[in-house]
């Protein structure tokens, strides 16, 4: 079969950390994977963003050495406006590997990652954090999520800025005790978190290394400490808004729908976090079904693109679906998912801890 299909594709999930490029054929079978950095056209320029895609994907393809390149479907972080999407096209075909090139938000590649039907919600949450979904019939929604300038809080950003912040508070007396304090300065190999907020005003500490406390910060908050779970509950309200509204405007509120979870921030299932989101889904939207996505988004860029790509039986390609299930296939065995999944993260929070995060 592999010698008989004549097309391949190049699949690009772009986030705010890391850009994942997949090469495909149209039978599902995986030719070449690589990753590399985020993709932030807002730091660095654009020129200079799609640059360093480009770089990745001819890494990829030369790798691949496959049949010349029938689509590249892109789905990335940083694309929330048309204008965006339409100058990415054209940056993109510009390359030369094909005019055929299909551009949006990489929360719709998370979506077709892990949702089985074709439509329903997803919310990412990693570096930042941003939301799209898609009815039965097609139509969809999302968020312009360019921060907190367009009513957006949460990610790897804001959780990590929020531990320092609660941190130095807690060592002037502004704020409550919390173990945070420690823990930010221990971090950083610092005396005190005073010292790592000055570090970061100095430039002695990459802003972007403030994304390394979100893990501190749900340590903390899974030793039960008050503020480290305020804040993480705050996350969590933060998710179910976002998808809870999707699901709102959708019409998908009072029937069964997938939710989908990604990013960083969700994809490590720490359980305060995931028992907040899961117990405000509960009330919320009570027949949705959580899932954890179990591979990387840029799967979901190759499942949209097969879809878009058709089979073609005279090349001896197989049907969509097959070719789907064969990449699916690929990617969860080349990335496989952790053990965990949402009821199991709630159930290993204990209920003393839950009731801290109990709304008022």
């Amino acid at each position: 079969m592999g010698g008989a299909v004549s097309r391949t594709l190049v699949a690009i999930d772009g986030g705010n950390s890391k850009t994942d490029v997949l090469v495909a054929d149209t039978g599902g079978t995986v030719l070449a994977a690589v990753r590399g950095p985020g993709y932030r056209p807002h730091e660095g320029g654009f020129d200079r963003a799609v640059q360093g895609v480009a770089a990745l994907v001819e890494e990829a393809l030369a790798e691949a050495s496959g049949p010349p390149v029938a689509l590249v479907s892109a789905y990335m972080a940083n694309v929330d406006l048309p204008h965006e999407e339409h100058a990415l096209v054209r940056a993109l075909r510009a390359r030369g590997w094909t005019d055929r090139v299909t551009v949006g938000n990489d929360t719709f590649a998370l979506l077709h990652t892990g949702a089985r039907r074709g439509w329903g919600v997803a919310v990412v949450c990693g570096a930042g954090i941003n939301c799209a979904g898609v009815a039965p019939d097609g139509r969809s929604t999302g968020f312009p999520s360019l921060g907190s300038h367009t009513g957006d809080w949460g990610g790897g950003g804001t959780l990590g800025n929020a531990a320092l912040w609660h941190a130095v508070r807690a060592e002037d007396g502004r704020g409550p005790a919390t173990a945070l304090s420690a823990a930010v300065a221990a971090h950083f190999g610092a005396a005190t978190a005073l010292d790592v907020g000055i570090a970061v005003h100095l430039g002695d500490i990459h802003p972007d290394r403030i994304l390394s406390l979100t893990p501190v910060l749900m340590d903390v908050a899974e030793a039960g400490d008050p503020v480290a779970l305020s804040v993480v509950d705050r996350q969590a309200e933060e998710v179910a808004l976002l998808g809870t509204v999707a699901m709102r405007r959708l019409g998908l509120l009072d029937r069964p729908a997938e939710v989908v979870l990604g990013g960083g921030v969700l994809s490590a299932r720490r359980p305060p976090l995931m028992a907040g989101v899961e117990r405000r889904f509960a009330q919320a939207a009570p027949h949705a079904e959580l899932i954890v996505a179990d591979a990387p988004p840029v799967l979901g860029a190759g499942l949209l693109a097969l879809t878009e790509l058709g089979a073609s039986p005279e090349a001896g390609e197989p049907s969509v679906d097959e070719a789907r299930d064969r990449l699916r296939a690929a990617c969860t065995e080349r990335w496989p998912p952790p053990r965990a999944t949402v009821p199991e993260a709630r159930a290993a929070v204990p209920e003393a801890r839950a009731a801290v995060r109990e709304e008022s």
